[in-house]
């Protein structure tokens, strides 16, 4: 008997779908895969992947599943919350860890079953990093499923911090600084969704960022 697994995707965050529909794990003998754009159709699974999803998902609906597992871009128990990767990229970091983890209660605060990193080389723009985020989610949901069922987590341990979410005026730049002392913040600000602005005599100015 096969292994069901469910990627519960949110519909006003899909970038990772045609990734995800492209992606052959090769473990179609182990594992039913399919996926899901809505949480109430969502039980009786043995796994659950929420991609990228936005919503704090009910303990009804933890209980409903088997296992609920959440891929992280941060070694946790640092940088909980959103947009972990922006925020780690905002502070300079080229080395982004990947945390597995179950989901539970309280958000991002559950037992690790897999972390590992990778690099950015800290000149890659909004479009590119996605790809790497999402890539890297794959990788690490992956390892996980080739372990399955003989995996065991192991509780965070550490102190933490929580990032709060990243809106539109988060992207605002600073007129009185330099283009390479915001580099990081042009970089992790999308062209189309959350264009880089500044404000200046009244008006407001979009800048967008694109490598030649």
């Amino acid at each position: 008997m096969k292994y069901k697994v469910t990627f519960l995707l949110d519909k006003s965050n899909l970038w990772f779908e045609k990734k995800l529909r492209n992606y052959n794990f090769k473990l179609s003998k182990k594992y039913s895969f399919k996926i899901s754009k809505n949480p109430n159709t969502v039980k009786n699974q043995n796994i659950v992947f929420p991609i990228s999803y936005i919503k704090i998902l009910s303990e009804k609906f933890l209980k409903k599943n088997e296992l609920v597992l959440v891929a992280h871009s941060s070694k946790l128990p640092k940088d909980k919350g959103f947009a972990p990767l922006q925020y780690q990229i905002l502070k300079n970091k080229n080395k982004i860890y990947m945390s597995l983890i179950k989901a539970v209660k309280k958000v991002d605060a559950g037992p690790i079953y897999l972390q590992n990193y990778f690099y950015l080389e800290g000149t890659e723009l909004s479009e590119q990093i996605r790809k790497i985020q999402g890539d890297q989610f794959l990788k690490i949901i992956k390892q996980f499923l080739i372990k399955f069922p003989k995996i065991n987590p192991r509780n965070q341990k550490g102190r933490g911090n929580f990032n709060k979410r990243r809106y539109a005026k988060n992207s605002e730049l600073n007129i009185n600084k330099t283009i390479k002392q915001q580099f990081n913040h042009l970089r992790i600000n999308d062209n189309e969704k959350y264009p880089s602005f500044f404000n200046f005599r009244g008006q407001k100015y979009i800048i967008k960022i694109f490598k030649n």
